[in-house]
């Protein structure tokens, strides 16, 4: 059984070699000291993110990623849910290549699932910094 699923809900996927981006997302669970479970990723539209976040979460606001973590010891596992609609936006605001913003919001749910996070002070950076350090291991 395949440990990452990829799919699209009122969308069109994304083209990535996902073969390839599997193999990036296990090297960097692994310099992470975990192993990768079942991960779903789900890649959407702003009103769909949006509807999640106030479903699951209780919060009324677009988001470009929402992670639900079901990781158990060593092995990270999770559903990961991604607006196709604001990694767009956010390439443009940030004036970065949008497959660049779209691998960086894919690893971020990773790390998230791995036990980084970015909501306390001093986390952002943190976390910042281990994005940055995935894209190099994939060549971005």
């Amino acid at each position: 059984m395949k440990q990452i699923s990829w799919n699209s809900q009122g969308i069109d996927m994304p083209e990535l070699d996902f073969d390839a981006v599997e193999k990036w997302i296990a090297d960097v669970a692994s310099r992470q000291g975990r192993g990768v479970g079942q991960i779903g990723y789900l890649f959407c539209t702003d009103e769909k993110i949006l509807e999640v976040n106030r479903q699951f979460l209780d919060h009324d606001y677009y988001t470009d990623i929402i992670t639900f973590d079901y990781s158990d010891s060593h092995i990270i596992s999770g559903d990961i849910v991604i607006s196709l609609d604001t990694v767009r936006s956010n390439a443009d605001q940030f004036v970065q290549p949008y497959r660049r913003e779209l691998l960086r919001v894919i690893i971020h749910g990773i790390l998230h699932l791995c036990g980084i996070d970015d909501k306390g002070p001093g986390e952002r950076e943190i976390m910042e910094r281990y994005e940055d350090e995935s894209l190099e291991m994939i060549g971005l």
